[in-house]
C-alpha cells in the first residue's frame, strides 16, 4: 500500500474532515480514505477515439456534402543547386 502526505490543507477542510469522521466513528485518515475511494470508484466513460467522439457530439445534427477540389500535381522546385 502506498503512503501519501497532504499538505496545506484549508483549516475548515481539516475541521470538516474531522467532524465527519467522528460522525461516522473512525479516524481522520480512515474518513478521508473512505471519501477518496468513493469518489475515485466510478470510471468515467470515455470515448474510443476522437472520430467516435465527434461523431456522438455532433451526429444528431446532420453531415455537410463538401464539393471534391480537383488537384494538379505537385511540382518539383529547383533551388539552383
Amino acid at each position: 500500500m502506498a503512503v501519501m502526505t497532504i499538505r496545506n490543507i484549508d483549516d475548515a477542510i481539516k475541521n470538516r474532515l474531522r467532524l465527519r469522521a467522528a460522525m461516522h466513528g473512525r479516524s481522520m485518515e480512515d474518513e478521508a480514505r473512505d471519501i477518496l475511494r468513493s469518489a475515485l470508484s466510478t470510471e468515467i466513460p470515455r470515448p474510443r477515439n476522437l472520430g467516435q467522439a465527434i461523431h456522438e457530439r455532433f451526429g444528431a445534427l446532420g453531415g455537410v456534402d463538401l464539393h471534391e477540389l480537383s488537384r494538379e500535381p505537385i511540382r518539383a522546385v529547383d533551388f539552383g543547386e
